[in-house]
């Protein structure tokens, strides 16, 4: 049996595309890869002092189960060369579960729907690129509905590579 998941990146420190592509390639390595939303530049959130970040939503298709996503997203970050470091802070690349089908988990170390997706324009608007009919699995209420409600500015979409 397989899954749709929404899968956000991020991305602030070395050269911002290939880190993105790298992610991605990665990722449908063992997944089927079914649609990559625009890459938005955005303000750091959280921790401000540091470069602007690249972000992006993809959809893919996975036949693992959440947990084993989560550990083989966060094998590829360690591929790519994420090290350590503070929270909001500076990446190469950063792989987030942002929803699994319809899956509701909330473990220790992993929460899905992702627990601040709702709070950020940064994952929201490529996500609604993506389908813009979503609609969060917990409270039934369109991401829409939240997109409207909080700050864009600073979420500024970036040309098409050629």
């Amino acid at each position: 049996m397989t899954t749709s998941v929404y899968l956000g990146l991020g991305t602030n420190l070395g050269d911002r595309n290939a880190n993105l592509k790298a992610a991605i390639q990665s990722i449908t390595a063992g997944s089927q890869l079914l649609s990559c939303s625009p890459v938005y530049q955005t303000k750091p959130w959280g921790y401000s002092d540091q470069p602007d970040f690249y972000n992006q939503v993809i959809k893919v298709q996975t036949s693992l189960t959440p947990l084993d996503l989560l550990e083989n997203v966060k094998s590829i970050e360690l591929a790519i060369g994420r090290q350590p470091s503070f929270r909001y802070g500076p990446r190469l690349i950063d792989i987030d579960i942002l929803l699994f089908g319809t899956v509701i988990l909330d473990t220790p170390s992993l929460s899905i729907p992702h627990p601040r997706l709702i709070e950020r324009a940064f994952m929201l608007i490529p996500l609604l690129e993506l389908d813009p009919e979503l609609v969060h699995p917990v409270t039934g209420v369109p991401f829409a509905q939240y997109l409207a409600k909080i700050d864009r500015t600073g979420t500024i979409r970036l040309p098409e590579e050629e």
